[in-house]
């Protein structure tokens, strides 16, 4: 999967499930939950050990789900979320090296921003599709709104305190591609294993992104 592929997928689910996993039997399972929800994607983070062994799971036993690993923060972190077989990797925040060895690795990687200054940065790197993070501390939407007037070819995936209630407002932005969401399977229900309110809230994700105003084809935004 290249960068523009990625960023039209993920404009059509338009909210990316961010999962903490504890335990790597848990995620085949979790995985085929949020499929059979509608909304098939992951942002698996690397907080536990067992996240690419997670990842690996997901990607050889789950068909149609978009699988990327979220807080990588060295070189290592991309070799073994690329053997791991993810689709894409999702860095808090901007550091070249690693966007250098996700390049070598051919995997895209979505790096996080918070300024003008660092959104140049990436955009020196090649980079279009940017983590704005932590969303909502930073500036929420007014700060959306405010980067995108001088940057119309940057896409956003927001992500950090954004809520099944303040979701829609974030997607209403057309420089938003997609939203990260940790309300959807929460750390605490998927090691309880409560694949049923996982179900239920990946469910009703999947409706908020269909019925937001905007359109999420990948020809938006560059």
């Amino acid at each position: 999967m290249n960068a523009e592929d990625l960023l039209q997928r993920l404009r059509e689910l338009a909210i990316v499930p961010v999962i903490e996993i504890e335990y790597a039997d848990d995620a085949i399972p979790l995985g085929k939950t949020l499929v059979d929800a509608g909304l098939p994607v992951a942002e698996i983070t690397f907080r536990t050990p067992v996240a690419a062994d997670a990842i690996a799971r997901m990607v050889d036993n789950v068909p149609g789900l978009l699988v990327g690993a979220g807080t990588i923060l060295s070189e290592d972190d991309v070799d073994a979320a690329a053997d791991a077989g993810a689709h894409f990797i999702v860095s808090p925040g901007l550091n070249a090296s690693v966007v250098e060895r996700a390049r070598q690795r051919s995997i895209p990687i979505i790096p996080g921003v918070t300024s003008p200054s660092e959104i140049e940065a990436a955009r020196s790197l090649g980079l279009r599709l940017l983590k704005l993070f932590p969303a909502e501390a930073i500036g929420g939407i007014p700060l959306v709104k405010a980067l995108s007037a001088p940057y119309p070819d940057v896409s956003f995936m927001p992500t950090g305190g954004i809520t099944a209630d303040t979701v829609s407002a974030w997607l209403a932005q057309p420089s938003v591609a997609a939203c990260g969401g940790s309300w959807i399977a929460t750390k605490d229900a998927v090691t309880g294993r409560r694949w049923e309110e996982i179900t239920t809230k990946a469910g009703q994700a999947a409706e908020l992104a269909a019925s937001s105003p905007r359109s999420r084809t990948a020809g938006t935004r560059a």
